[in-house]
């Protein structure tokens, strides 16, 4: 008879999802247990990647994205088992984690639901793995911070239930989605989750009825588990606000009596109110503030130059320069440096102080040869031109060392990576062979033998010397091969190390990429095969650049492209998406999203494909082409795309 029914509702995570469905298959060999994908149409190659790798899998594939709560309805309509689980696609489980919650219920008739200890990425404990009813005392404390002031307070930290043991089992009122096992005869009393909550709420609302309906929820530590946390939704997106803090007024509308909800629903509002104004300010000033802050030193300063070197030398006798000199000549060369910053990469954050540097001395260096092919009567001044260069080459690099300094923007720490692989002498040798052919080149690789078997392999020490050898040898990452160690062995190290400044990642047996994420609030992350030019920060820019000023330019002439080409209207409204970035001229082929899923690529008007103009293309074809389109991208290969193809930029698109 089936004991558990593990439920993952996957979207676009397909590299998290394998690496969960691995470590599922482990942890369900001395237990009896069904696996129920349910999958809300991917477009990343999760259904491809499935049917591969686990034919053994009960697969759903809706044909739109229904939500978390109603594809887990699906799933849990069909389940067998005795007890349901309802697991994240980013989650890593322990080899003991079934059997001990299976144990677990079967010695607490009492428990309705059960959630376990939950790590992120860095081995960091989640707070969510234990929570506390949302009253609206609670969600108040909350929405306006006072749980982190008090964070071990039994009021104020009610939320997290921060006054409570991470590492001892706690009955709690609040399970999270990420794990959470119920019996499946408490479901069929309280019905299943409530489809209100298209993402988020869920949970809570679910833990809830199972309290009302006279069961326990548990918080169990006795196991753990990975949640790499944040790859299908972005928590800091204002999206997330929005979509997280309405579900909590469902739930409240629900639940609550009418003044306390009427209550509820005001903090509701006034939080969505005050983090998404937050969220926006924030972006805004993190995006704009060194531009203006740029070109306000540039102006002030050669303007104050201009005003001095005009009445106190040149024109001391009277007279002045004129008026175009600061109605156009400022304005242009501060232009200049803005333009050249940007495309160096100097807004980029965190900035490389090389990318700086760069940007201001290429401006500097289009600024002299721009004003010596000027026409003598329009060369104003050698003089102001020069300080303006030399101002610029001093002030700007300046003030942003002193507001790195000052801890205000720091610059990019230039890390050199450093890295340890612990594993088996097979793994080992393709993993460094995987890292040599991606864009991450460590200066320096160390090799721990996974297990007290010596092979004859060149090792540096065993696993339990990992602490030491991250000392001693300044490792900066970590690489496990899922192959060769437990996931409760990687568990345990993660938990031993994540105070050192370690990042971990898991190399899955056989595939392509490897998997981590850097903090609690970074999205997981990946290498995945080849060197992906395409993800360099400048080459994104130059494409952006390319788009927003050939678009700009099309637009300004498309009357007169118009008459003298086999262009139509809808090349119109292409060319104001291209320019506004919700459209690229140039993309990947669309029945490949896999490429695009992982690069975050706009959809483009044309693809990789029209390189080859009319040439049939079969699906492997297809793939190919867009990863050497990413791999060896360049700008002038995009350029070569459009003029060949420029008839078709009236072809029919939609914007991601």
């Amino acid at each position: 008879m089936t004991k558990i029914s593990i439920i993952v509702v996957n979207y676009n995570v397909q590299f998290f999802l394998e690496n969960c469905l691995n470590s599922v298959l482990k942890a369900s060999k001395n237990i009896e247990t069904e696996v129920i994908v349910v999958d809300n149409n991917s477009v990343d190659g999760s259904l491809e990647m499935l049917k591969e790798k686990f034919p053994q899998v009960q697969l759903i594939a809706n044909k739109e994205n229904l939500g978390f709560s109603k594809a887990n309805n699906q799933a849990i309509k069909i389940a067998k088992g005795e007890y349901v689980l309802l697991l994240n696609p980013d989650t890593v489980v322990e080899e003991n984690t079934f059997q001990v919650c299976y144990s677990f219920f079967e010695s607490h008739p009492d428990a309705g639901g059960v959630g376990v200890k939950m790590l992120d990425g860095r081995g960091n404990f989640l707070p969510e793995s234990k929570r506390g009813l949302p009253t609206p005392s609670v969600a108040f404390y909350k929405i306006f911070g006072l749980s982190n002031l008090f964070p071990k307070s039994a009021r104020f930290s009610r939320y997290h239930l921060g006054h409570l043991s991470n590492n001892e089992n706690h009955e709690v009122e609040i399970l999270s989605g990420a794990f959470m096992m119920i019996r499946k005869s408490v479901l069929d009393q309280i019905g299943l989750l409530d489809e209100s909550f298209f993402m988020y709420g869920e949970d809570i609302d679910l833990s809830y009825r199972i309290i009302k309906a006279n069961y326990k929820n548990y918080y169990l530590a006795d196991t753990s588990i990975i949640h790499y946390k944040g790859e299908s939704t972005k928590k800091s997106s204002i999206n997330y606000v929005f979509v997280f803090y309405r579900a909590m007024a469902i739930f409240a509308k629900k639940h609550f009596s009418n003044k306390n909800a009427q209550l509820f629903s005001w903090l509701i509002n006034l939080a969505i109110y005050l983090r998404a104004s937050f969220a926006v300010l924030t972006r805004t000033i993190k995006h704009v503030l060194l531009p203006i802050m740029d070109a306000l030193i540039i102006v002030v300063g050669t303007s104050t130059f201009i005003d001095y070197y005009e009445s106190e030398i040149k024109y001391s006798q009277g007279g002045s320069y004129p008026d175009e000199v600061e109605i156009l000549g400022i304005p242009l060369i501060t232009a200049i440096y803005l333009i050249t910053l940007f495309i160096n990469g100097a807004y980029s954050i965190p900035t490389k102080f090389s990318n700086l540097i760069k940007g201001v001395f290429s401006g500097s260096l289009i600024i002299l040869i721009t004003y010596s092919l000027l026409d003598e009567s329009y060369r104003f001044s050698r003089a102001i031109v020069l300080f303006s260069i030399l101002w610029s080459l001093f002030a700007i690099p300046t003030y942003r060392i002193i507001l790195n300094l000052l801890q205000i923007r720091k610059f990019k720490k230039s890390t050199v990576q450093r890295v340890a692989i612990i594993g088996k002498k097979e793994e080992l040798q393709r993993i460094t062979s995987f890292l040599k052919n991606t864009l991450i080149q460590p200066e320096f690789i160390t090799y721990i033998n996974s297990d007290n078997v010596d092979d004859g392999f060149n090792y540096t020490g065993k696993i339990y010397q990992l602490k030491d050898i991250i000392e001693i040898y300044q490792i900066n990452e970590a690489i496990f091969c899922s192959k060769d160690i437990s996931s409760a062995e990687i568990i345990n190290q993660m938990s031993i190390l994540n105070n050192k400044k370690v990042d971990f990642k898991i190399a899955p047996a056989e595939s392509l990429y490897i998997i981590g994420s850097n903090s609690i609030e970074n999205s997981g992350e990946y290498y995945i095969l080849g060197s992906n030019t395409l993800l360099k920060p400048i080459n994104r820019r130059n494409k952006r650049l390319l788009d927003f000023s050939l678009s700009f330019i099309l637009l300004l002439l498309f009357p007169i492209v118009l008459l003298f080409n086999h262009l139509k209207i809808i090349s119109l409204k292409n060319l104001v998406l291209i320019l506004i970035g919700r459209l690229s001229f140039v993309g990947f082929i669309n029945s490949s999203a896999i490429a695009k899923q992982q690069l975050n690529v706009k959809k483009g008007v044309l693809n990789a494909g029209d390189y080859y103009l009319e040439q049939e293309l079969n699906v492997k074809s297809i793939e190919q082409l867009n990863f050497e389109y990413s791999r060896d991208y360049s700008i002038f290969k995009d350029i070569e795309i459009i003029f060949k193809n420029f008839s078709k930029l009236n072809r029919e698109t939609h914007s991601n």
